[in-house]
């Protein structure tokens, strides 16, 4: 890695899978390694004690959300996103690229960057390659993302010039912006990652992998996936995409996923992930365990003095049963919301502590199979 203060090492692998430690100005990762979504620069409901005890290594928080409000002039006059927010552990930043582009009837994109009009208040912003980098060197985030266009991975089905064209289109605008980002950077002991796009085209990740390295970046992301495509394909465009990244560099899936999603991408040499999946999949009442997935708001938990989980020590499991819960996420009470999503990032936690535990043992490939087989699992 050629920032300062960083250096990531390979310390196990067993087939693809790999084992690591990151090291960045504010500690180590311990890889492969969950990132909590703290959008706003907070995991709702959670401190940065609480997010220390359950064992969070890093946080990711939002570029764009951040730049809108408070304004990263605000961040960085209150010591960046350590000391504004508590959390002095590693952070990472996400660009904003895709939750600006989602804005489909307030957004323009063009060669430039992205024009769009603010939800909060109606006036023009736009977001260029060098103004992210910026935006995120202001931040003081351990790790920054290059701004990239996301499109939806083509349905192989169908036979749609018009959106292979714009597939072919938005790949080579992300490589350019990858560029301008490149040649932006002020900040010495700041990581940037690429990021590899290309849809489920086996051709065009390859392709976007090795451009996108070339340029080289201390570190590299997929984008553009979990949007539709099936497993099998997931893995394979990962797969081709890192047959041409550096061995020597942390690879990052953005965005995704559920359980068997990350132990899939894990299994192809995937070292970072972040997903809101664990804490608002806990705000509605679903909560992952060791049975399957348990829907802690039905009726048949309202008498139910059982832990959510009882294999789990967490501190939800340790101290409350499902029928507490329950009543606690069918009144509102916020302290049930608070207490799913402590479960839950528990659970991930402990899923990705036991992926790092397998790949040393030289045990991962069984391992990989036990989560498979629990992910279509009903604990109700």
């Amino acid at each position: 890695m050629n920032a300062r203060g960083f250096a990531f090492e390979v310390t196990a692998t067993a087939g693809r899978a790999r084992r690591g430690r990151l090291t960045t100005p504010h500690g180590e990762i311990q890889t492969p390694a969950f990132m909590s979504v703290a959008t706003y620069g907070a995991v709702r409901g959670l401190s940065a004690g609480d997010l220390e005890a359950l064992g969070a290594q890093v946080l990711l928080a939002n570029t764009y959300h951040l730049h809108e409000r408070p304004g990263e002039a605000i961040v960085q006059s209150l010591g960046g996103l350590h000391g504004f927010t508590g959390w002095r552990g590693p952070w990472l930043t996400d660009s904003g690229g895709f939750q600006v582009t989602s804005l489909s009837d307030r957004v323009r994109v063009d060669d430039e960057g992205v024009t769009f009009s603010s939800p909060l208040d109606g006036a023009r912003r736009v977001l260029t390659p060098e103004g992210v980098i910026g935006i995120q060197e202001a931040l003081g985030s351990d790790v920054a993302m290059v701004l990239d266009e996301c499109l939806r991975p083509v349905d192989r089905e169908r036979e749609d010039d018009a959106v292979d064209r714009a597939l072919a289109k938005a790949l080579d605008r992300t490589l350019r912006w990858a560029e301008r980002s490149a040649n932006a950077r002020k900040r010495e002991d700041q990581a940037v990652f690429g990021i590899v796009q290309g849809g489920v085209s086996l051709e065009r990740r390859a392709f976007s992998a090795r451009e996108t390295a070339s340029l080289g970046f201390d570190g590299y992301a997929h984008g553009g996936l979990g949007l539709g495509e099936e497993r099998s394909e997931r893995r394979e465009v990962i797969a081709c995409a890192h047959d041409e990244l550096p061995e020597a560099t942390p690879r990052y899936l953005m965005g995704l996923g559920k359980p068997v999603d990350i132990v899939d991408a894990i299994a192809e040499g995937v070292d970072l992930f972040d997903c809101v999946v664990p804490t608002r999949n806990g705000r509605h009442g679903l909560l992952f365990t060791s049975e399957g997935i348990l829907t802690v708001r039905n009726a048949r938990y309202k008498d139910d003095a059982r832990a959510p989980d009882p294999a789990c020590d967490c501190p939800t499991c340790a101290n409350h049963s499902r029928a507490y819960l329950r009543h606690l996420l069918h009144t509102g009470e916020a302290l049930g919301s608070r207490l799913a999503t402590i479960h839950n990032l528990a659970f991930y936690f402990r899923l990705l502590r036991e992926s790092r535990r397998h790949i040393e043992a030289g045990t991962f490939e069984a391992f990989h199979r036990e989560v498979e087989a629990l992910s279509d699992t009903r604990a109700d």
